[in-house]
């Protein structure tokens, strides 16, 4: 069994946890800025095109690029980028370029993440990548949770813009602690046929597609997990307005909620940490899924607060489950050698769904009542939860499952 330094590891999360704590921070500050500079919802919602946008723009092409360059040069140089892309905002005076900047900063996000995602699977061994992702999610809901306190203290003793000096320092930090971490690279070598920019995009392409063909139960999977969980994120843009409009909440109780679900999915993420020698995989992924799917089942059909706040807590609490289970399965099933291509690829076709599924809610939600949209979304999560089950029983796939290194 590889022997896993624990040390390196927790660099590393350091590293992503202060970029994430840093995106965060970012969001709220740039929506404040946007909306103050314009005045306008228009522009506000805006902001919430460019990441989509961007991903399909970017992740068409990058997934190659991450494959054959280095996973910690590119990690901190995007890092870099996003500081000085956030340092200039405040500089700005135009939306337009306020948006051009955004859509930089967005593109270097999109190169940073399928990169770490492709580092974390080189660097961890498959015995410690459960627990490591447990961690991960941890991290991640902490700094969904102290991200938009930390934003709103700042604004509270400085200005907008000295909260985006602090974000754009947070990414220069999180660039130092990466370069520390060890090079998992060394022995990438470069082509040795050089071939033209198309030549290298198609065949890319085509490796990720030949390898969903050959791994139909993998990607039958893993794809289940990604609809569930544009679905989720289908239900969870129309947050507000139902809770406000339809179940007859008010602001200060949404807040309260979004605190709730973000407790339960670091509340998760800690019993995971702790026990993650006595979970499976599969339990993690099929008991995850299962139980998400029923906590927005439950909020759904909630007509009180009280039933919102049974949702929102299963919800949370079992997505953190959910999502160290399918990380830990993707990590486990798809070749580091085509990581970053098979991300890549996946962002591309999740944006153009988000993109779609957004507007299509919108719009359903002016013809129909919202409650019937949001009750058929939390019923087809249900159902895809089923179908996953099912297929994590089917006898004859412990292969995919395996947590041990292959001799």
């Amino acid at each position: 069994m590889k022997q896993f330094n624990w040390k390196m590891a927790s660099c590393l999360l350091t590293g992503i946890g202060i970029s994430r704590l840093g995106d965060f921070i970012y969001l709220i500050a740039i929506n404040l800025i946007v909306y103050d500079m314009t005045g306008s919802a228009a522009a506000v919602a805006g902001l919430w095109i460019i990441g989509p946008l961007t991903s399909v723009l970017t992740n068409s092409w990058s997934g190659g690029l991450i494959d054959r360059k280095n996973k910690k040069s590119i990690m901190i140089w995007t890092d870099l980028a996003r500081a000085m892309g956030v340092a200039l905002i405040p500089f700005l005076g135009s939306i337009g370029f306020i948006y051009a900047v955004l859509l930089l900063i967005s593109m270097a996000k999109a190169l940073f993440m399928p990169a770490s995602a492709t580092y974390i699977a080189k660097l961890v061994p498959i015995e410690s990548r459960k627990r490591f992702n447990s961690i991960n999610s941890l991290v991640t809901s902490g700094a969904f949770i102290v991200g938009p306190a930390i934003a709103g203290g700042l604004f509270l003793i400085g200005t907008i813009e000295t909260a985006i000096f602090l974000n754009a320092a947070s990414f220069v930090f999180s660039a130092v602690i990466i370069w520390v971490l060890p090079d998992m690279d060394k022995d990438l070598k470069p082509p040795l046929v050089q071939t033209s920019a198309y030549e290298t995009l198609r065949d890319d392409w085509k490796q990720v597609i030949t390898f969903a063909g050959r791994e139909v139960f993998i990607i039958s999977v893993y794809g289940c997990f990604l609809a569930f969980g544009l679905f989720s994120l289908a239900m969870d843009s129309q947050e507000v307005v139902f809770i406000q409009d339809v179940v007859g909440l008010t602001e200060a109780d949404y807040s309260f909620l979004v605190s709730i679900s973000g407790i339960g999915f670091a509340l998760g993420a800690l019993f995971i940490t702790i026990v993650s020698k006595l979970l499976s995989i599969k339990q993690l992924m099929g008991y995850g899924m299962l139980l998400t799917a029923v906590g927005y089942l439950i909020y759904a059909m909630a007509d009180s607060f009280m039933l919102v706040v049974m949702g929102f807590t299963v919800l949370g609490i079992f997505n953190a489950f959910s999502s160290a289970g399918y990380q830990t399965f993707y990590q486990n099933n798809v070749p580091v050698e085509i990581m970053g291509r098979m991300t890549s690829v996946i962002g591309v076709i999740q944006s153009f769904a988000q993109i779609i599924l957004l507007f299509g809610i919108g719009v359903l939600g002016d013809l129909f009542p919202l409650r019937y949209t949001i009750v058929i979304l939390a019923v087809l999560n249900l159902i895809l939860s089923l179908y996953v089950c099912r297929q994590l029983l089917k006898p004859g796939k412990q292969q995919y499952f395996s947590e041990t290194t292959p001799a």
